[in-house]
């Protein structure tokens, strides 16, 4: 069971969007996916806007109506894998909390930049050097792809490796959100499926 978490601020909009998303995608291939927010409207179920895209990507009902938001604190730290920021301000609070996790916390559109550098020859390599655990085979994935931060220019513009956030705000943004997201889910999903690798039966 690889242990995946999500962070943002309200924990009611852009975390618990990526979190079922990724979960409705990878949960049958034994990814867990959970979240909480830096400062959360604590017990909150997702906000309607939000509820309506996720429906709009095809997320089950009982997951987008299951959520409830949580205060980030260390506990929900020691577990994760993988841990997706979506913002910057978001990792350094995760890094804040948890300093262990620094090498294994992103902010997801970092992520996906720093993946797409990767191609899947290579990911595949990298993991199987690793063995056949997904934990120990995510963790050599996650390690090339901070040496690849360290081999790409940065963006020019730092706030492309944020997700905008939506609360309060129009519908439009609300689809930006999704627009800046479900791309670089997809490329977790795709880092994800390596680690996992073949000898994880899908149960779907």
């Amino acid at each position: 069971m690889l242990e995946v978490f999500t962070v943002c601020t309200g924990n009611i909009c852009r975390s618990p969007f990526a979190e079922i998303v990724l979960q409705d995608e990878l949960g049958h291939r034994g990814v867990h996916v959970a979240s909480a927010g830096a400062r959360a409207m604590i017990d909150s179920p997702m906000t309607p806007e939000a509820m309506q895209l996720a429906r709009q990507y095809g997320v089950p009902d009982d997951l987008i109506s299951g959520h409830r938001a949580r205060w980030l604190n260390e506990s929900h730290l020691v577990e994760p894998d993988l841990v997706l920021a979506m913002t910057r301000e978001h990792r350094r609070a995760v890094v804040e909390l948890a300093p262990a996790q620094t090498r294994t916390t992103f902010t997801v559109r970092e992520f996906a930049r720093l993946a797409a550098a990767v191609p899947d020859a290579d990911a595949h390599a990298v993991a199987d050097a690793a063995g056949t655990d997904p934990a120990a085979r995510l963790r050599a994935l996650l390690a090339r792809l901070t040496a690849v931060r360290g081999e790409l220019d940065p963006p020019a513009d730092p706030t492309a490796d944020d997700v905008i956030d939506p609360y309060r705000r129009s519908w439009e943004v609300y689809e930006q959100m999704a627009a800046e997201l479900m791309p670089s889910l997809g490329e977790v999903v795709r880092v994800l499926d390596i680690a996992i690798g073949p000898h994880a039966g899908s149960h779907s």
